[in-house]
């Protein structure tokens, strides 16, 4: 689809995500290859049990060994219940992943927690919060100090860093993150223009630290990650400081992050309890600085016809929130980067994944018959991705395994 109709029919569709959302309420607990387990995750169902087609997820799975897809991991929840789990490698559901920038649409549900209880406003200036912690930092901040937090998130401070095409320091090793995001330049008023730069998650990081009383990392374990069950998270590379980065750095298990897509689709309510106001799901999963974006979540860039928000990571990773169909899309892996922000190879893949494949699934309902040829098809299919081993499509980095 070209992208100006994709832009148009995003601004259509952005006010219908946020009405979409519903109050619906997850239960926890999980395991659902095929044959249906228990666990303290999400409630196990066979795809045809909630009129899901299993025949375009068996095609899927056969397309993406086929391709010799580096995929690691693919997940779809339906009506609170996690109908197909496909893992590759020999990997299994306790596996956790380098999310890279989905990392950011966490920082923004631990905003939205802030902002809920009124420890953070979207309107305060972040460079006066942030002298206040490093009265080190009280000069390179002076000329910042129109940006707002809501600028931070939604990526539009007008600040400019002359990024390293290797090793650049903000990502590896850097002793002082914020010191590197001080001394920035603004280029153009903040709130003018759409500019995604890694510089912003570290303000984000160290404002809403502050803000919090504690960093951000102990913040979001206790009032997400610990809350919603989830296990072997870890948000890694601190740097000298301890200050972590909302851009990177956050490992989480698959079915953790289809949680994170769950609460989104729920209006921020986990297993009865409200996490995050509705009214901040709303407002993160709206536009703010450009149609297809919000507070770090993105609009409509994967899905065009119907509303759809994502959380998008480097080299593969994504949170697909569908709520007309009230299903959740996870998938991590190691694809190509090539092609710019919005049209890599990743993001092409898992358009045509959820397009393609995931769509006909949903949308097949009448012809959604649970038989045992079905059961039978769906179990082999995953039996066999489970120990296929795709082609990593982009370069490798330690961080990039899968750990326990």
């Amino acid at each position: 689809m070209p992208l100006p109709t994709r832009r148009a029919l995003a601004l259509t569709c952005a006010t219908a995500i946020a009405s979409t959302l519903s109050a619906y309420a997850a239960t926890p607990a999980s395991r659902n290859s095929v044959a249906v387990q228990a666990s303290p995750d999400f409630p196990a169902a066979a795809p045809e049990s909630v009129g899901v087609d299993s025949r375009p997820l068996v095609q899927l799975s056969e397309m993406i060994r086929k391709e010799n897809l580096d995929v690691r991991s693919f997940l779809v929840v339906k009506d609170g219940k996690l109908i197909y789990e496909r893992y590759s490698q020999g990997l299994t559901r306790n596996h956790n992943y380098e999310l890279y920038s989905i990392t950011k649409n966490v920082t923004a549900l631990a905003a939205g927690v802030l902002v809920d209880e009124g420890r953070s406003k979207l309107d305060e200036k972040v460079a006066p919060i942030l002298a206040k912690a490093r009265p080190d930092l009280q000069d390179a901040f002076s000329d910042k100090q129109s940006i707002e937090l809501r600028h931070v998130l939604s990526m539009s401070t007008g600040l400019v860093y002359n990024f390293k095409p290797t090793d650049d320091p903000i990502y590896y090793g850097a002793p002082d993150r914020l010191k590197l995001a001080a001394e920035t330049t603004p280029k153009v008023a903040p709130g003018t223009s759409f500019d995604y730069t890694d510089v912003n998650p570290i303000l984000a990081s160290a404002t809403l630290g502050a803000d919090a009383g504690m960093p951000l990392q102990d913040f979001a374990k206790e009032r997400l990650f610990k809350p919603m069950g989830m296990s072997h998270y870890a948000w890694e590379r601190a740097d000298d400081k301890g200050l972590v980065s909302s851009g990177w750095g956050l490992r989480l298990r698959a079915v953790d992050m289809a949680k994170l897509g769950q609460l989104v689709l729920t209006g921020g309510r986990w297993d009865g309890k409200q996490i995050v106001s509705q009214a901040w799901v709303r407002t993160m999963t709206a536009p703010a600085s450009a149609p297809w974006y919000g507070y770090y979540w993105w609009i409509n860039d994967i899905v065009a016809t119907e509303p759809e928000t994502h959380a998008m990571g480097f080299k593969g990773q994504f949170i697909v929130v569908l709520p007309e169909r009230n299903a959740v899309v996870v998938m991590t892996s190691m694809l190509p980067i090539e092609g710019g922000l919005r049209e890599s190879r990743n993001v092409l893949a898992i358009r045509r994944m959820v397009n393609d494949y995931v769509l006909p699934a949903l949308s097949n309902q009448a012809h959604a018959k649970p038989t045992p040829a079905r059961h039978k098809a769906l179990a082999r299919e995953l039996e066999l991705a489970s120990q296929h081993q795709g082609k990593s499509g982009a370069p490798a980095d330690p961080t990039d395994t899968p750990k326990l």
